[in-house]
């Protein structure tokens, strides 16, 4: 099997050496998105849950790029900087998967890029 490198303009570029999203056969990893406003890289407020709500449609944004939607998802990775703001985190994740949710792992860090307060990776499933 190949893999295909993902890139979308519509999520932030890649910080460092690393893509956006990879595809292998049926599979898509993505990178991890924090809350950077693709238009400016900046990040976005320091709200959990304005960033929460960037870092979906960064999401959103690769895996549409690699022929996906959220619907696709299998497995999420959620890394939070404080695990008091899970709730508020959770209110917003809950607004894009709506069915059939993902499977996921939500952890607190020391820290994550360029002071986010919340960055999520995900593993999405490809039909035939």
């Amino acid at each position: 099997m190949t893999k295909e490198i993902i890139h979308t303009d519509h999520a932030p570029a890649a910080l460092g050496p690393y893509s956006q999203a990879v595809k292998v056969g049926h599979l898509i990893f993505t990178a991890g998105q924090v809350g950077l406003d693709p238009a400016t890289g900046k990040l976005v407020e320091d709200d959990i849950t304005i960033q929460t709500e960037r870092v979906l449609q960064n999401l959103t944004a690769v895996l549409t790029a690699a022929g996906a939607t959220l619907d696709n998802v299998v497995k999420c990775t959620v890394f939070l900087k404080d695990m008091g703001e899970f709730a508020a985190m959770n209110a917003v994740y809950g607004r894009y998967f709506t069915s059939q949710h993902p499977a996921r792992s939500a952890v607190q860090v020391a820290a994550l890029p360029l002071g986010a307060r919340v960055e999520i990776e995900a593993i999405a499933l490809l039909s035939n």
